[in-house]
């Protein structure tokens, strides 16, 4: 076993996709290695990477591949041997393809007969004489959208490519890649340690790299990014921004980091922060410093790739980049003041939103009414969430959005504020957006969810009436996200809503969208309540990885989303709750807690079995049990049982407690096992028959009245 070391040096790679190319070449080697069956002890082996080179290095890789055995079948005896036992044609062709003798040929037995074999073992292939084929492998299997041609050469890769190192044990292994021979020689740092660095073994490598300036582990350069940037806020008094976002970019354009303390003028701190911060971390990769208060100073960090004999010009130069934009940035906010949020409105009724359902104005109009049904289930005034709605749209027309896209909504929230709106109208526009991305939380303030709703199930009426639903990975009006974020937002804040009903008011409205603005061979407007209903099932399908991502099995899910979809007729009474997202999280925790008791199965099991009989019924069956057709010790003891479960469990349904209903309906198991071992449901008497179907299906409703328990059986 000797360590292994390949190493490509190249130009400055992009630095979004270096962790990609990075893992790539590493599980390419691994895979090579692994499809010749040569071992090797990966350990804590991970790639390595700078902007300059992808690596991989492996502590103990054998010296050559195990024996290899193979097994080569011919003929069977009766087509390889004629009738005097002689080797036909076909037998003595197989036994010159396999180079021996026939006679020499071993002979095996299956299904077929008996059959002629040949079984060959010769020594594995040593593993330095296959590393250039897998090496060119793991490059050809690399994810490279652009690939990159340079020189004369008919070979790309994502840059021009300078070196190769392929060291295996001490020796190198000659290969050619990229018109490149392989070498031991890597490079150091391009302005620190511009030379080549003799590498004696893989071992020395990330030592030898890291005394010619370059820190070849990506984890290591991220932690001592991570431990300058904090002492540079400690020593600004403040504390540092580190999104994951940012900090791993940074990591991957640096061999040689090292924090450097910047400024800029306080006045700047007039505009928005949010536009500030994005401009320092999205366009420059810079940290900015905050105080105790979460609150932006005017001190921010750059990361350098070089340590810097005058660090007060590196500061001066990340200074001088800055300011522009934080200029263009005030002016924006300040011109955006001078014309005022309410002024902005003006502007959407000439932007259309789709070409089908009008302009952004419309929608606005839309939305405030939607905005001012839901309120009241929010404990939101209603007057106030229509006037959010109809400002929450207004900053697309500023500056500032134009110019920081990701601020929509954050500048409404300013503007607002500045024209002397309320707090709660001017943190819903911006609560409005959120969630803003997967794991982001959902808006807090009540005006704030109401908007976030409304917003959301316009969205998605709009896109379905008009044709837009997501095709495989196309989805252009994110109909995916807003159907998870509409769920989030109401399971999560615990509002008893009707989704299903609000989803047919937002379809009929979309519906008359479509009517006021005809368009030429468009599709007949679909009808508002079928329209609602797709989308609920589409919200539902959301929904499904929304739970498995906590943990929810399948068959808890499909349980409860049966009574949801149509699947299970509610029982008299409850239709309302089948358009309740919260009452659906509801009943999820409640199977989820059923499940795990030890009548779960069995009661699962029965309730399958009552409705595949109650399915096959011929005829109405009974709406009531006659208790005086009740014969046997069974059904009567069944029938009991029922009705006091029943009255046990109608407050408990009636206050939403579907824990309590199915612990209570758990104890029924031994009357539904005594009833099935000692009663027979189809009774020649019609009249018998009849009034046992109306015990089942009185029990059958009663213990789907949470969830389809009989998904739950296997």
């Amino acid at each position: 076993m000797f360590p292994l070391l390949i190493e490509l040096g190249t130009e400055e790679l992009p630095v979004k996709a270096l962790p990609g190319l990075a893992k790539a070449f590493f599980d390419g080697v691994l895979a090579g290695l692994e499809k010749r069956g040569i071992e090797f002890e990966g350990g804590d082996s991970r790639p390595f990477s700078t902007p300059r080179r992808l690596a991989v290095l492996l502590p103990s890789v054998a010296l050559q591949q195990p024996k290899q055995e193979s097994i080569l079948l011919g003929p069977y005896l009766n087509i390889g041997l004629d009738a005097e036992g002689k080797p036909t044609k076909a037998l003595e062709g197989f036994a010159a393809k396999a180079g021996v003798a026939w006679d020499a040929l071993e002979r095996t037995t299956d299904n077929k007969g008996e059959r002629f074999v040949h079984r060959a073992v010769k020594p594995g292939a040593r593993t330095a004489e296959l590393l250039p084929e897998i090496l060119a492998e793991a490059i050809a299997a690399m994810p490279i959208p652009k690939p990159m041609r340079w020189g004369d050469h008919d070979y790309a890769f994502a840059r021009p490519v300078h070196w190769l190192v392929l060291l295996f044990g001490k020796e190198v292994v000659p290969a050619r890649v990229f018109g490149l021979d392989s070498d031991r020689m890597s490079r150091g740092h391009r302005f620190m340690h511009d030379k080549q660095v003799w590498l004696s073994t893989p071992g020395d490598y990330v030592d030898s790299l890291r005394a010619a300036n370059v820190m070849v582990d990506p984890a290591e350069r991220r932690q001592r990014i991570v431990a300058e940037v904090n002492a540079a806020a400690a020593q600004a008094g403040g504390v540092a921004r580190i999104t994951e976002d940012n900090l791993g970019q940074v990591v991957d354009l640096v061999e040689w980091p090292s924090a450097v303390l910047c400024g800029f003028e306080r006045e700047f701190l007039a505009v928005p922060q949010e536009a500030l911060i994005e401009t320092m971390e999205i366009n420059q990769k810079f940290f900015p410093v905050l105080d105790d208060g979460g609150k932006l100073t005017e001190k921010f960090i750059g990361i350098a790739n070089i340590e810097s004999r005058d660090v007060a010009e590196v500061s001066k130069g990340y200074e001088r980049v800055i300011r522009p934009r934080f200029a263009d940035a005030k002016f924006f906010f300040d011109e955006d003041l001078k014309q005022g949020l309410v002024s902005m409105g003006e502007g959407l009724k000439t932007v259309t939103y789709q070409a089908r359902l009008g302009s952004v104005a419309d929608k606005v109009q839309r939305v405030a009414a939607l905005a001012r049904a839901i309120a009241p289930h929010a404990g939101a005034e209603p007057a106030l969430a229509a006037r959010a709605a109809e400002l929450c749209k207004n900053d697309l027309q500023s500056r500032m959005v134009n110019e920081f896209p990701e601020l929509q909504g954050i500048a409404g929230r300013h503007y607002a504020v500045a024209g002397g709106e309320g707090p709660e109208v001017a943190l819903a526009i911006d609560e409005a957006y959120q969630p803003r991305f997967a794991g982001d939380d959902i808006a807090l303030s009540p005006l704030g969810k109401v908007l976030a709703i409304a917003e959301r199930a316009d969205t998605l009426a709009g896109g379905f009436a008009a044709g837009l639903k997501p095709t495989g990975n196309k989805d252009p009006f994110a109909l995916r996200r807003n159907a998870l974020g509409l769920a989030r937002t109401v399971i999560e804040s615990g509002l008893d809503l009707d989704v299903k009903a609000l989803l047919r008011t937002a379809a009929q409205a979309a519906v008359d969208a479509l009517a006021a603005h005809p368009a030429a061979k468009a599709p007949p407007a679909p009808e508002a309540s079928a329209l609602a209903a797709e989308i609920f099932a589409f919200v539902l399908d959301r929904l499904r990885g929304y739970y498995a991502d906590k943990g929810v099995p399948a068959t808890q899910f499909n349980a409860v989303a049966a009574l949801f979809d149509g699947e299970v007729a509610p029982p008299p009474g409850h239709a309302a709750e089948r358009g309740s997202l919260y009452d659906f999280d509801r009943r999820i925790d409640a199977i989820g807690t059923f499940a795990v008791l030890p009548e779960a199965e069995a009661l699962a099991a029965a309730n399958k079995r009552i409705r595949n009989i109650l399915r096959k019924a011929d005829g109405a069956i009974p709406a009531m049990v006659d208790p005086a057709l009740l014969r046997e010790p069974a059904e009567e003891a069944l029938a009991e049982a029922v009705e006091g479960a029943m009255g046990d469990t109608d407050a408990a349904l009636h206050r939403h407690d579907y824990v309590a209903v199915l612990a209570r309906l758990a104890l029924l198991r031994p009357q539904v096992d005594a009833f099935f071992d000692g009663v027979m449901v189809n009774a020649e008497d019609p009249a018998l028959r009849g009034n046992r179907l109306a015990l089942l299906q009185r029990l059958s409703e009663r213990l789907g009245s949470v969830a389809a328990i009989e998904h739950l059986s296997a």
